[in-house]
């Protein structure tokens, strides 16, 4: 049952949608509710555009892996739909304030919020805000309405329409892919305020406390739970380096030898904002806040896990001081880290090639601060160009920068190279709301040496055998098509992937229990399998519809080898990966795509 709010006319309706089976309230009906209410062809800017969040009927519940809140919009940057969840206490707070989900229209004739409290929506004025952070903003609304407020807010990227602005909840928890925050912006929506602490509703408290203490006990026995509760947590990049190949350096260009740094755990001694509690009921603690002791906003430095990467070395950047200065910056002026860090390194490439003179270097720590504040705010010729993402920046400089936009689908691609997991290129390619690092787990996790071996049994059983990890044949485009229809079905449902199976503690039993724990009715393996397929084709429906981009990767990661290491010779060899395309397609459903050209 969501809220439809009509910033237009300032109406709010109600609109029930719980006779109809399948959606959960989350995604799915947020898909449903885009293709009924708007035009094919629509700009996302457009007032009639829509605009969906929520916790659905899972998330905010108080439960491992329950925490998660969706932002879907037509995105600026895509064209598509475009899908980012927000972990931390939001969907709690909009679960204790009434609200479910919300389906917001039109545009505000002046700066304005939503307030959501005791299961009224609300419109208010918030000129007063424009040009505030993130933080500023939650701290004036919070003022307003209470400490224990939850506000889901946009800075000064979202109000100047960058196309990969994001979302920020309670100061760290980013919505940040695809650009919903310029689509806040476009409709002159400075933030969702949700004030209440009425519970989420379970069925069955005793099977939910169940799960709990089973996550709890495994919370050293599973590598990546162990890895993720601990500190500096998986997003804290410390220890051996990765070898070449695994992750991008300078735009891609380097697929060897690069002599860049990880940091040292006690780089991080100090510098710890909050470290647990950040997702109620959750014993995980996986997104923790670092920043700088010297940054005067340090409550923003939520720390993802692609930041280090995307900031980092993608940037010819191992500063840590500086990338964890970056990364908050990020979510107080409300920008993506990965699109960001895209299209710097496209232009740092760029430059470094003589296509664009002046512009930024690999490597310069020092003006990365700057760069990321005239992004966010469209200052200059090139915090503006840069500020349409790599792709448009790409067409605007002229046909010889093309092949350094590393992008699918126009959105900027996550830091892990597709060279060596040629799964991960497929998904990137394939997956049809564009480029996600976590829409399915890595290849090197069901290697048959190198893999996690507790996590074996659990993807064999939605049909993903252990394979080496540089094979790329039909057989890997069946089982990649296999692990992103599960993923999915975790994000119809608001189910967090850092939680949940193929290799976290919640196993496809504990995740069918705890569902059927909460909502009150049978939930199998089939149903949740079943979710998964419907929101990829929820997603790939509405594609088609808007004339999403073509299922393709840059040609760099088909014609430029990894040179070093143990993955030296790593390529993604066109004919093969057509081939796993199509078998990719053709396990899902859907027709054989056309062959790249």
């Amino acid at each position: 049952m969501p809220f439809i709010v009509d910033l237009t006319s300032g109406t709010v309706e109600r609109e029930y949608r719980s006779a109809e089976r399948g959606h959960y309230g989350g995604s799915i009906l947020g898909l449903r509710l885009m293709a009924e209410r708007t035009p094919a062809g629509l700009d996302p800017y457009d007032p009639r555009a829509l605009l969906y969040v929520a916790a659905g009927m899972l998330g905010g519940t108080a439960a491992p892996g329950l925490a998660k809140a969706v932002f879907l919009a037509k995105s600026p940057l895509t064209g598509v739909a475009g899908e980012a969840h927000a972990l931390g206490p939001f969907a709690a707070g909009m679960r204790g304030a009434g609200a479910r989900a919300l389906a917001v229209v039109g545009r505000a004739e002046r700066l304005s919020y939503l307030l959501v409290q005791d299961g009224d929506v609300t419109v208010h004025d918030a000129e007063d805000l424009r040009g505030h952070g993130v933080a500023a903003a939650t701290d004036a609304l919070r003022a307003r309405h209470g400490e224990d407020a939850h506000v889901a807010a946009i800075g000064p990227a979202g109000e100047n329409l960058v196309r990969y602005a994001s979302v920020v909840t309670d100061l760290a928890y980013p919505a940040a892919r695809y650009g919903l925050g310029a689509v806040l912006g476009s409709k002159n929506l400075k933030a969702v305020v949700c004030v209440g602490d009425a519970p989420a509703e379970v069925a069955d408290p005793g099977a939910v406390a169940s799960v709990a203490a089973h996550y709890r006990a495994s919370l050293r026995s599973n590598p990546l739970a162990a890895l993720q509760h601990g500190e500096p947590g998986f997003a804290g990049w410390t220890g051996e380096r990765p070898a070449p190949g695994y992750a991008a350096v300078r735009n891609y260009s380097v697929p060897g030898e690069h002599g860049l740094r990880v940091p040292a755990a006690a780089g991080y001694d100090g510098l710890a904002v909050a470290t647990s509690g950040g997702c109620p009921g959750c014993p995980n603690d996986c997104l923790k806040v670092y920043a700088p002791l010297d940054l005067p906003e340090r409550r923003t430095g939520g720390l993802g896990q692609e930041a280090f990467l995307s900031l980092g070395w993608n940037l010819g950047i191992d500063d840590l001081d500086a990338v964890l200065t970056a990364n908050a910056l990020c979510n107080d002026l409300g920008l993506d880290p990965v699109s960001l860090g895209g299209a710097l390194a496209f232009a740092m490439e760029c430059a470094e090639r003589g296509l664009l003179p002046g512009g930024p270097a690999f490597g310069d720590a020092a003006a990365l601060p700057r760069l990321v504040r005239d992004v966010a705010r469209r200052g200059g010729p090139l915090g503006d160009l840069l500020a349409e993402g790599a792709a448009r920046a790409a067409r605007w400089l002229g046909p010889r920068t093309v092949p350094y936009a590393m992008t699918a689908k126009g959105a900027e691609l996550p830091c892990f190279d597709p060279r060596v997991q040629p799964g991960i290129g497929l998904g990137y390619a394939a997956a049809p709301a564009g480029p996600r690092y976590d829409a399915l787990e890595h290849d090197l996790d069901f290697d048959p040496e190198l893999g996690l071996v507790h996590s074996f049994a659990e993807a064999e059983r939605v049909g993903a055998e252990p394979a080496p990890v540089g094979v790329l044949d039909a057989e890997r485009g069946r089982r990649t098509a296999r692990l992103l229809r599960l993923w999915s079905g975790l994000d119809a449902l608001n189910l967090c992937v850092f939680a949940s199976s193929p290799t976290r503690p919640l196993t496809i039993d504990h995740l069918t229990a705890l569902v059927t724990a909460v909502l009150g009715e049978e939930f199998t393996q089939d149903d949740l399998l079943e979710a998964g397929q419907r929101r990829l084709d929820e997603l790939r429906a509405y594609a088609e519809r808007e004339g999403g981009g073509p299922d393709e990767l840059p040609a760099r990661f088909h014609d430029e080898p990894v040179t070093a290491g143990p993955h030296a010779g790593a390529v993604l060899d066109r004919t093969a990966f057509s081939e796993a395309l199509a078998a990719f397609s053709a396990e899902l459903g859907w027709p054989t795509p056309p062959t790249p050209s």
